[in-house]
C-alpha cells in the first residue's frame, strides 16, 4: 500500500513540475543568429553584423544577477588576454533601466569588452537566456556553437581548452 500510495505521490508530483520550456523565437545550438541592433552601454549602439568574421563569446547577465558578478571579472581576463585578436567578447545585460547596467560595469570595473542592453527582451529571447548568466561561443558566420547557463571561470585552463576547441584557435 505504502508503494502504491509513493508512486501516485510521485506522478502528481511529476505532473506539476513545470517543463522547461524555451524562449519565445530562441536560436538553438547549431542554428544561425538573426540580425539585431543592440542599443550600447557607455558606448555606441552595434548590429551583431557587425561582429561577423571572427569568433565572438555573447554573455548574458543583469544587474540583480550575483552569479553574473561571479563570473565578470574572468570574462574580463579574458578579453584582455585574447579579445580582439582571435574572438571578440561583448555582454548584453537585460536590465529594465540603463542606470542600473551602467552602475553594475563601474561596480565590477567591466571596461575590456563592450556592453550592450536588453530592454525589450529580443535579444534574451533569441539566445535563449531564461536563466542567468548565459553565455555563448558563436562562429564567424554567426552560428551558434555552445551555450554555458551559470557562473564559469572564463579565463580557466579547461574554459579556454573549450573556447579553443569550438572556435578551433590555439590560445
Amino acid at each position: 500500500m505504502k508503494a502504491v500510495f509513493l508512486a501516485l505521490l510521485l506522478g502528481l508530483v511529476q505532473a506539476a513540475t513545470p517543463a522547461l520550456a524555451k524562449t519565445p523565437g530562441e536560436v538553438e545550438v547549431g542554428a544561425t543568429l538573426r540580425e539585431a541592433t543592440m542599443q550600447g552601454l557607455a558606448g555606441p549602439s552595434r548590429k551583431l553584423s557587425e561582429y561577423r568574421g571572427k569568433p565572438l563569446i555573447i554573455n548574458v547577465w543583469a544587474s540583480w544577477c550575483g552569479p553574473c558578478r561571479e563570473e565578470m571579472g574572468s570574462l574580463q581576463r579574458l578579453a584582455r588576454r585574447y579579445g580582439g585578436r582571435q574572438f571578440n567578447v561583448i555582454g548584453i545585460s537585460t536590465d529594465d533601466y540603463v542606470d542600473r547596467a551602467e552602475m553594475f560595469l563601474r561596480v565590477t570595473n567591466t571596461t575590456a569588452f563592450r556592453n550592450f542592453i536588453d530592454q525589450r527582451l529580443f535579444l534574451e529571447h533569441m539566445l535563449g537566456a531564461e536563466r542567468l548568466p548565459l553565455t555563448l561561443l558563436v562562429d564567424a558566420n554567426g552560428k551558434v556553437l555552445a551555450k554555458y547557463v551559470g557562473a564559469k571561470e572564463w579565463d580557466s585552463p579547461p574554459a579556454i581548452a573549450a573556447i579553443s576547441k569550438a572556435f578551433g584557435v590555439k590560445l
